[in-house]
């Protein structure tokens, strides 16, 4: 029976606790080894985020970092939530980019140019737990699902889990945007 959003929060919340540091490291080096098997052309404009470390988050600098490797011209952009609107919007950060933590505890750049989601190539989407469909479950706020909603239809959408995907999820609403692609440590799933 297909569990609720809350009830995958909490599952997948304590799968990912559950991990050993060593066991995480590993897992990621195996999902930049599936990345790297992608067959897709390393865009300029790519969005990603801070790892929330407190929940044991999929670190995305090591797939940032070989996006940079592959194409030099990357620029680089991070999320910032704006809790006065309910929104998010991403700045272009670089070498010099201070950051601070935000009310949730995630990292944020405070400085760096303001920019139009149209402009995105690639979206880096953090996510909880996923179905095979390519629906993915939040933190439950939806900051994300209403951004991906502002960009270009064909940016590209990349979740990473730690996990496979659950076979269906409940509740998915006509806001919750799918993703284009989840990697995992043992393989790529396209949706």
């Amino acid at each position: 029976m297909p569990m609720t959003k809350n009830e995958l929060r909490k599952i997948y919340k304590a799968k990912r606790l559950s991990l050993s540091d060593a066991e995480r490291c590993r897992m990621e080096d195996l999902m930049l080894i599936q990345f790297q098997k992608l067959d897709i052309e390393i865009p300029v404009s790519i969005m990603t985020y801070a790892a929330f470390e407190k929940m044991a988050e999929f670190d995305p600098m090591l797939i940032t970092d070989y996006c940079f490797f592959k194409n030099p011209l990357q620029k680089l952009f991070y999320p910032v939530i704006n809790e006065f609107k309910d929104d998010m919007h991403c700045v272009q950060v670089n070498d010099n980019t201070l950051f601070e933590r935000n009310k949730f505890g995630i990292g944020e750049p405070i400085d760096g140019i303001l920019t139009i989601p149209d402009e995105l190539d690639l979206i880096i989407v953090p996510l909880l737990a996923y179905d095979v469909k390519g629906h993915r479950i939040g933190y439950g706020k939806g900051y994300y699902d209403r951004f991906l909603k502002q960009c270009r239809e064909d940016v590209l959408k990349i979740g990473f889990s730690f996990f496979e995907p659950e076979p269906v999820i409940k509740e998915m609403c006509r806001h919750d945007v799918k993703m284009d692609y989840c990697i995992t440590p043992e393989r790529i799933y396209s949706f």
